[in-house]
């Protein structure tokens, strides 16, 4: 079991006492639950900023990479459009970044490989129990947000995705914190070749210090926004949305 549902159970069984004390009804009520769950997200999610700052996550030396770095998720988007972009090499696809920026703008993967480049041999640590150490290659994010020029309201990063679960479109999102931070690049390469289409070509998020939901793949936009509560359905991710896992997923 993981630790973030662990974490959601401990929370949610705050409610015990009430239950005991004759509440069931309060106990049991959604908006009392949402209200548990919501404090203690809030609670790690400040904790985690307090203790571990803008430390970079740990890197490995190349002997220590995976000889088996499992896919996960989707590993081809149903997307027409995608489809036809992997059989042209991705040379027509387009990353669009815009929203709350001065100077939104159509990236093409040239254009990012052209960009100050950065590689990191990382953890990858899936909600599911599982890791792995992969090396990865891309531009660092804040390098593309600065390139755009962020309005001032601008507060949280949304990244927006090819492939859907049952028709839902992927995405995610990350504040302004963790999208500028050294370590969360938009990859195009991974162990010194190209983005393999299963691990979410032509390009996708690494954010190193969240679990591995939070690592969007086959991205198609970056857009800048003043609030999560308009998209989706206000949490800040698919996974969010569903209520399956927490929008800050720091580790």
């Amino acid at each position: 079991m993981s630790r973030l549902l662990t974490r959601r159970r401990v929370l949610t069984g705050l409610a015990a006492p009430f239950v005991l004390a004759g509440c069931d009804r309060l106990g049991q009520a959604p908006a009392f639950r949402e209200m548990v769950l919501s404090s203690g997200e809030w609670l790690s999610h400040r904790v985690h900023r307090l203790l571990v700052g803008d430390a970079l996550a740990r890197e490995y030396p190349p002997e220590a990479m995976s000889p088996d770095f499992r896919t996960n998720g989707n590993t081809r988007p149903r997307s027409a459009t995608w489809q036809r972009q992997a059989e042209r090499r991705f040379t027509d696809w387009r990353l669009r970044v815009g929203g709350l920026v001065e100077a939104p703008r159509d990236v093409s993967l040239a254009q990012l490989r052209a960009m100050p480049a950065r590689s990191q041999i990382t953890r990858h640590d899936c909600v599911e129990g599982w890791s792995a150490i992969g090396k990865w290659t891309g531009v660092p994010l804040g390098t593309v947000l600065d390139s755009v020029r962020l309005r001032p309201e601008a507060r949280y990063i949304v990244f927006r995705c090819a492939d859907d679960f049952s028709g839902m479109p992927y995405y995610e999102s990350l504040d302004l914190r963790d999208a500028f931070h050294p370590q969360t690049i938009l990859a195009y390469g991974m162990n010194d070749a190209d983005l393999p289409l299963g691990h979410g070509a032509p390009l996708r998020l690494r954010v190193e210090r969240q679990l591995g939901y939070k690592h969007a793949k086959f991205l198609t936009g970056v857009e800048a926004v003043a609030s999560l509560s308009g998209i989706g359905r206000g949490q800040g991710g698919f996974w969010e949305d569903a209520g399956f896992y927490e929008w800050y997923a720091g580790i």
